[in-house]
């Protein structure tokens, strides 16, 4: 449960980002170099490559923290 609040935390925050971050380092999450973003006529594929292995990394960094 409480992995479950912490992610819905996390998600609540990600969600404002914008309204808080403005052109902070949150607002580039998304749009790195290595994302993937291909629009053609009316339809957009996005696959964010770069972000998800950032993310990955921040998260594994701060799980290992917590388990010491």
């Amino acid at each position: 449960m409480v992995a479950g609040l912490i992610l819905l935390l996390i998600g609540g925050l990600w969600y404002f980002a914008d309204y808080f971050a403005g052109s902070g380092p949150l607002s580039r999450l998304g749009r790195l170099p290595g994302d993937i973003n291909i629009r053609r006529g009316h339809w957009n594929v996005y696959i964010p490559i770069t972000s998800c292995i950032l993310l990955s990394i921040i998260l594994t960094l701060i799980f290992s923290l917590f388990r010491r």
